[in-house]
């Protein structure tokens, strides 16, 4: 089909590149990997304190901080054998949501919304779409200001730390998040109404999904590991799961048995849909779209869903969370090793620290949710291209699928390196 080099995608997190060759109507070649410039964030962690992991590592992502923050936190407890309380895990929790809702919002509204009424940008698009923008505004600064009422910080958090929280939020504020919640009902449904409206392109290419599950809870932060319909203990993640490089990335890859896996919010959703919601579970009910799904792009829709889970979970939290103070848990420094996974907005994130006698750090491994998801990332744009080319697609049409299924699944390059440049022949 010739030669064809785009050499940046818009409306994703960082930068990448797609080497794709197809001959005689046949995709020979898909190379999709990040060109960022490695991070080194494992290395500068080595020879650091216990209690520096939840201040470096948030700075690997400001849009994930708070999710880097509560698995580093996460895993160096359980490194050093340190028990959080109940209220403890209820305020990681509703950090971590309102982290989720803000990105949600952006990634629907902002970065997805553009490809599916035909603009660029969402700032094309505003002056047609007013409402459905200041909506969008609106959500991310619900989930910004739980995150920074929570936290003391919009990102990079302060007041989580191993142990518990350096601050407590007053009642009167949590009283705030509640009632703020309640006034976004109808943002929330009209974002999920619009969303399911929009006409998804036919493609199906089953894999497996990963994410954390609990039999009581929507899969947040504490549980296990669903994956291929099988149960699995975070503590033997690489039992199951395996790192690797590829020399046209910046960014690892992960697989499990070999074979690539899924992680995301149609990750969540295909492995927890009966831990929603009662009003999610309703509203589903006229959705167009129903899960568990195999497509790529009901990734969207998964999202949006979401909302209307978070937002009736944390009501339900607050209605019955009243604040007490509390000392932080007693540390016992040690030599350990420790890992956990809580669910970031991109799906699975993993934390891993072993220790020294001393506390100091000798160890520090993290996977993030576009690593693992990058390989069946790369899957299904072999077999989506190959769809376009035997329906006739020109390089024009192919050239925004490839780039729409990108965004379906809302990557961070910036966070997995350890748009999109097209080489094609």
């Amino acid at each position: 089909m010739g030669e064809i080099t785009l050499n940046h995608i818009t409306k994703v997190e960082g930068h990448a590149r797609l080497d794709l060759k197809i001959e005689d109507g046949k995709v020979l070649q898909c190379d999709l990997g990040s060109v960022e410039g490695s991070r080194y964030f494992e290395g500068l962690l080595v020879g650091r304190r216990w209690n520096e992991v939840q201040e470096i590592t948030t700075r690997i992502c400001g849009i994930c901080s708070s999710a880097h923050n509560v698995a580093a936190i996460m895993a160096m407890e359980n490194c050093l054998g340190v028990k959080p309380t109940k209220q403890t895990i209820t305020l990681r929790m509703l950090q971590t949501i309102g982290e989720r809702i803000r990105s949600h919002a952006a990634h629907l509204y902002v970065l997805a919304l553009p490809d599916y009424l035909g603009y660029k940008s969402a700032i094309e698009m505003a002056p047609k779409f007013k409402n459905e923008i200041s909506r969008a505004l609106r959500l991310m600064k619900l989930g910004n200001d739980m995150v920074r009422f929570l936290t003391g910080r919009v990102i990079h958090p302060i007041s989580p730390t191993i142990g518990g929280f350096l601050h407590f939020p007053e009642q009167s504020v949590l009283d705030e998040i509640k009632q703020r919640l309640i006034d976004a009902e109808e943002d929330i449904i009209e974002t999920c109404k619009l969303f399911q409206t929009l006409e998804y392109p036919e493609f199906e290419n089953p894999t497996q999904y990963m994410s954390i599950y609990k039999e009581d809870e929507f899969g947040t932060s504490q549980g296990k590991i669903k994956v291929d319909g099988k149960e699995l203990e975070m503590k033997d993640l690489h039992d199951f799961a395996e790192e690797y490089h590829e020399s046209f990335s910046s960014c690892n890859f992960v697989v499990k048995d070999g074979k690539s896996y899924s992680v995301g919010a149609l990750a969540r959703f295909n492995n927890n849909l009966s831990q929603l919601s009662p009003q999610t579970k309703e509203f589903m009910k006229q959705c167009p779209i129903k899960y568990p799904s195999d497509n790529p792009f009901h990734n969207i829709m998964a999202q949006a869903l979401e909302l209307i889970h978070y937002r009736e979970t944390c009501i339900d939290i607050l209605s019955n969370l009243k604040i007490q103070h509390e000392e932080l848990a007693k540390v016992d420094i040690k030599e350990g090793h420790g890992i956990a996974a809580n669910e970031a907005p991109r799906g699975t994130l993993w934390h891993e620290y072993k220790t020294d006698k001393d506390g100091f750090i000798t160890y520090a491994n993290i996977i993030t949710p576009t690593a693992q998801f990058l390989r069946n990332l790369n899957d299904d744009i072999r077999a989506y291209v190959q769809k376009l080319v035997d329906e006739g697609a020109d390089k024009e049409k192919i050239v925004f699928e490839i780039e729409r299924l990108i965004r379906s699944y809302d990557p961070c390059f910036s966070c997995s390196s350890h748009f999109l440049k097209v080489n094609w022949k």
